[in-house]
């Protein structure tokens, strides 16, 4: 049996429904059945059902966005941070395999390659390296799990949400038997206020920029066929090959929808850090490489993204 944490959540809904047509069996379980924050609940409770693997979607993000977790600190915490140590812990005890859902938005920019020389940006919308990739867009290589976070508590400025999420891997790097899957930008073909697309189509004003981004299903479906694989364990970008930018979506969207509306881009950090956000946001590409070393398949993003929106 599968243990699955979270499971009503943006992220475990895409577990459940994924653990659903493989007909496997697992136990969606919730707080108010048994509070698996807390140490003491959640080791009784392992020891008396005996899952052979755990799955946790559980966290906190903020809502409507991250800047909700700059007011909401200690929750922020608990749930992204000392969550994940107490779920490490108490597996640990069971010897019971586990994985965990982070984020790649512990990390900002990509790793920049001209010249033969690999530099990392921090920023990809400065105008000299915003040129290089439009110009040369086989010059933006991801950042691979062995990568040290660089928008972290240790690697400021950050958003306290993303410090709390790489804080959580820290806390996790003693443990084996664990699965870390680092989630990108969630999306798939569903309208809803936590999918990307929507987010897009509802702003007044678009924020452009590079990343990275995962298909909400296929994040459930490769994180799964890690573990049916016995994939060596470990940290996981978990993301669709390839990056993309706001614009490049924002033009599929308005070609496979056939939007008649014109989106209006904010001119530049500056006006948008000033007016719609508290927070800084992590924007950056990872190097989906060591996923796919291990026969795990995800689609190309351009493709996923344009399937998701013409079954919108």
């Amino acid at each position: 049996m599968i243990l699955l944490l979270g499971g009503t959540g943006y992220i475990g809904e895409a577990f459940y429904t994924e653990l659903r047509r493989r007909s496997l069996p697992f136990q969606n379980l919730t707080r108010a059945e048994v509070d698996y924050t807390k140490f003491r609940e959640l080791v009784p409770f392992l020891g008396r059902t005996k899952p052979s693997f755990v799955v946790n979607c559980a966290g906190y993000t903020g809502k409507p966005n991250v800047d909700a977790c700059e007011l909401n600190r200690a929750e922020t915490l608990l749930g992204n941070t000392v969550l994940a140590q107490t779920i490490a812990q108490a597996c640990d005890m069971m010897q019971i395999p586990w994985g965990h859902v982070s984020s790649g938005c512990i990390y900002s920019g990509a790793k920049i390659v001209e010249n033969g020389l690999v530099r990392i940006e921090a920023d990809l919308t400065k105008p000299d390296v915003a040129e290089l990739i439009e110009r040369q867009p086989t010059c933006v290589q991801g950042f691979k799990e062995t990568d040290e976070p660089n928008f972290s508590f240790r690697k400021p400025p950050c958003s306290f949400y993303s410090a709390s999420k790489a804080l959580g891997e820290e806390v996790l790097a003693g443990f084996d038997r664990l699965f870390v899957w680092r989630l990108r930008i969630p999306f798939d073909e569903f309208d809803g206020p936590r999918n990307y697309l929507s987010k897009i189509q509802r702003y007044s004003k678009v924020y452009d920029n590079v990343n990275s981004i995962s298909h909400r299903g296929e994040f459930a479906r490769a994180c799964l066929d890690l573990w049916d694989r016995r994939a060596p364990f470990g940290v996981y970008n978990v993301t669709n090959p390839g990056w993309t930018t706001t614009r490049k979506v924002v033009e599929r969207i308005r070609e496979i929808l056939r939007l008649q509306r014109d989106f209006e881009f904010w001119k530049s950090d500056e006006e948008f850090y000033r007016i719609a956000a508290k927070t800084p946001r992590s924007n950056c590409v990872l190097d989906a490489t060591k996923l796919l070393s291990t026969g795990v398949r995800m689609r190309p993003v351009e493709e996923a993204l344009d399937e998701a929106l013409r079954r919108w």
